[in-house]
């Protein structure tokens, strides 16, 4: 790796590395778009107790277990502070537990392992609902009531479906059909929405024929979950950013077919920052591990 770090344990989730340099807690500040959480290794322990030990010194302790072929974090209900000091005890068997510390930042998981424990409503017609609920925690983000959001690729509508009940209203963007759960909220004309309650308009058009008078004014936020390339999705984007100006975030998924096409993040940084957008941040989420989430803001 570039980092000079070389690979030691692995299990499925749950990744160790070397190297020559010391670590310390200063050495996890490189920013890694493909960990949810990054510690310093305290050692392997044979009972929970001396693992526990081991992370005395923090503030937090987080647990973790490897469970139905996968590393799951045992819910703690509070979000760590920026700066705190946090232990994790990970047990991957019943003789078999990992401690590390960690200071908390906004570019890593406030969660236990990096999940989330966020479960989708019943009523939700699709998983994206899941991974805009995934990102906002991550991400810290905040939505506020009455804002406007447009969502290319939106349907079937969950992601449509937690905006509105955050009370944010959504102009969407897909020929396809909504579940009835969104189209209960749907409005005829963008011209005339109401002020009184959160609104879904559907501009039933591919992206690139949505035009201003589809977005109409006070566009806040632009969203996309388009099954298209990084490189499509971010000129389209751009394209929304001109017809919207007061845009303040973005939020994208990005598919991937390959993971080694993260390779491309400055291009895609580069795009955004030329779009005028000054904090932008890049994070798998645990929802799909071949989608990133892609943040922007003003």
């Amino acid at each position: 790796m570039a980092l000079g770090w070389r690979l030691s344990y692995q299990r499925r989730g749950f990744v160790t590395f070397k190297s020559d340099a010391p670590f310390t807690l200063d050495s996890l500040a490189t920013d890694l778009a493909l960990a949810r959480r990054c510690c310093l290794s305290m050692g392997k322990s044979t009972t929970r107790e001396e693992a526990i030990e081991r992370v005395s010194a923090a503030t937090t302790i987080h647990h973790a277990r490897f469970a139905d072929r996968k590393l799951q974090g045992v819910p703690s209900g509070g979000r760590p502070k920026t700066g705190e000091l946090v232990g994790t005890v990970v047990e991957l068997g019943p003789e078999e537990f990992w401690s590390g510390l960690h200071r908390h930042t906004p570019r890593l998981s406030p969660d236990p392992a990096g999940d989330s424990g966020i479960e989708m409503p019943a009523d939700s017609p699709s998983r994206a609902w899941l991974k805009l609920e995934e990102a906002i925690r991550f991400f810290d983000l905040e939505f506020k009531k009455g804002e406007i959001a447009v969502e290319v690729g939106c349907a079937p509508g969950g992601v449509v479906l937690a905006l509105l009940r955050r009370g944010v209203s959504v102009v969407g963007v897909d020929p396809a059909r909504m579940a009835e759960v969104v189209t209960a909220s749907e409005i005829d004309n963008r011209q005339q929405a109401p002020k009184d309650r959160p609104w879904f308009f559907h501009s039933r058009k591919p992206a690139a024929l949505a035009s201003k008078r589809d977005l109409g004014h006070g566009v806040s936020w632009f969203l996309s979950d388009m099954n298209q390339s990084p490189e499509v999705v971010l000129k389209e984007c751009a394209r929304f950013c001109r017809m919207c100006p007061d845009i303040r975030g973005v939020l994208i998924t990005l598919k991937l077919t390959d993971l080694m096409q993260i390779a491309d993040k400055p291009t895609w940084f580069d795009a955004l920052a030329t779009m005028g957008f000054t904090t932008i941040r890049l994070q798998q989420l645990a929802v799909h591990h071949k989608e990133l989430a892609l943040l922007a803001t003003r």
